[in-house]
């Protein structure tokens, strides 16, 4: 199971009212000022409604403070790492969308050199690098919010639970070939991307970082520096906005480019999601098409979407995105489809859910044996969250939820491969790092405090967390199974 896949192993601690609030009024486009955040659940913030590239900037120590329309300022903990097991902390920067004060960047006498940072999770290539990637997966503040209180357990925590769950995540792994591929496909994604640039007459260099394994986004930005780049377009591989993929790596971006003197005046876009692109519905409808002529009796096949959940908190307390932006998908691809005359019914449900959180529902797992109660024969698997292979599509849908589905009854099962290199896939990503260029900014702000800070001002909320905090670091580090799987572990 790849991160995401265990962001919620933690209860969540509900946002205030006026950070609900605020989530709503940020996402109607109201001017705002600053908010601050406590791990994933501040970085609402960064959602804007349209698909526009949004400008990403860093402060200096000696900045003054800026107000900004339309955006928002994330001051958070964010944990760097260049080795498995060691970590720094940093915080804040700012984001916005529109009409801001810039500041001149060296960059405009030099010349101009344009790099693309494609971002996306990481994943054990090894079996030997199974337990040091849930590591740095569980160390992320990010995938386990603790009370500020109690954030000296984190990396204990992280060391802790990447023990018990590596024999099992092992399993996984060796199960599709002894790692995962998301690294060399995103890599040819890469290469692929450059080709489309210059044939549309953009010479770019493209990077590529990952948030939880080789080659992290710090080496990425540290490769950026030596080049000399003087433009950078920021695109993730995840089609739809979440705070648990997307904001997480942002946020590390923020905290390197907040801490250097070169980058804090890098202009920089981000492409915070393309599911609504054209290229993107239309090479998945036409994947779709493709496998639906594979069945015997195409009209009788049920579309089924299944997407990576995420904790219910997230979409309630914290303005995630991420759900409407899913069910905009679906819906524009169903529509594309509709028009070239395919009009088989569709179902939508989310995979992966870990811990003792609500998650997003339906579940991907009931709703199999549920359609295949209602008489569903022919059931085509739609992974449309994910651009590349990877254990979730490879072993958990391949493998977990195909003998799943058969034996709930369902006779003809078919998946739909993911985008990889399609190369009308792969072009509109082109265009979208065209676009998004001349949005490439720079300017500075100043430090917040940060959500915990604010939150911990709050009596009665603060007691809670001391309340719960405490119960939670005795279950978790004093239980007989904790203290017996470190123990086998380091000695």
């Amino acid at each position: 199971m790849d991160a995401t896949s265990i962001s919620g192993v933690l209860p969540h601690t509900k946002l205030p009212k006026f950070h609900q609030n605020f989530a709503r009024s940020y996402a109607r486009g109201r001017p705002l000022t600053f908010v601050s955040c406590h791990s994933l659940e501040g970085l609402h913030g960064l959602y804007t409604p349209s698909s526009q590239a949004l400008a990403f900037f860093s402060s200096n120590s000696t900045s003054k403070r800026t107000s900004v329309p339309w955006g928002s300022y994330v001051c958070c903990p964010v944990h760097k790492r260049n080795e498995v097991g060691k970590s720094f902390c940093a915080v804040g920067v700012g984001i916005f969308g529109e009409n801001v004060v810039e500041h001149q960047s060296d960059s405009h006498t030099m010349e101009d050199k344009v790099g693309v940072l494609i971002l996306n999770l990481g994943g054990p290539e090894t079996l030997h690098d199974v337990q040091p990637f849930l590591f740095n997966l569980f160390a992320d503040p990010d995938i386990i919010r603790l009370p500020r209180l109690f954030q000296f357990l984190q990396s204990p925590l992280a060391k802790l639970i990447s023990v018990l769950r590596a024999p099992k995540s092992k399993e996984g792994y060796a199960s599709i070939g002894g790692g995962s591929p998301l690294r060399r496909i995103t890599n040819e994604q890469a290469d692929a991307l450059k080709m489309s640039l210059k044939a549309k007459n953009m010479n770019a260099n493209v990077y590529v970082g990952m948030r939880y394994w080789y080659p992290f986004i710090e080496e990425a930005v540290q490769q950026i520096k030596r080049d000399k780049i003087t433009r950078l377009v920021v695109l993730p591989l995840y089609p739809q906005f979440s705070i648990s993929t997307t904001g997480s790596s942002i946020r590390v971006l923020q905290s390197i480019f907040r801490e250097d003197a070169y980058l804090s005046r890098l202009p920089v876009s981000i492409i915070q999601s393309w599911y609504q692109r054209e290229g993107y519905v239309t090479s998945m409808a036409d994947l779709i098409q493709k496998e639906l002529e594979k069945f015997a009796k195409p009209e009788e096949v049920m579309i089924f979407f299944t997407a990576h959940g995420v904790p219910v908190s997230y979409v309630k307390d914290a303005g995630d995105p991420y759900k409407d932006q899913m069910e905009k998908c679906i819906y524009l691809i169903i529509q594309k489809l509709k028009d070239r005359g395919i009009d088989n019914d569709h179902k939508l449900a989310y995979q992966s859910r870990v811990g003792p959180v609500e998650w997003l529902k339906p579940y991907t797992d009931e709703v199999l044996v549920e359609l295949g109660q209602k008489g569903v024969k022919s059931l085509l698997a739609v992974p449309v969250s994910f651009v590349s292979e990877h254990i979730e599509t490879l072993e958990e849908i391949d493998m977990e939820y195909k003998q799943l589905a058969l034996e709930s009854g369902i006779e003809n099962w078919g998946r739909v491969p993911t985008l990889n290199c399609t190369s009308s896939f792969i072009t509109d990503l082109a265009d979208a790092v065209i676009e998004a260029l001349p949005s490439a900014s720079a300017t500075t702000f100043s430090t917040p405090r940060s959500f915990s800070e604010v939150i911990d001002h709050v009596p009665v909320r603060y007691a809670m967390k001391v309340f719960f905090g405490s119960i939670l670091a005795f279950v978790l580090l004093f239980s007989p199974r904790m203290i017996l799987a470190l123990k086998n572990h380091l000695f």
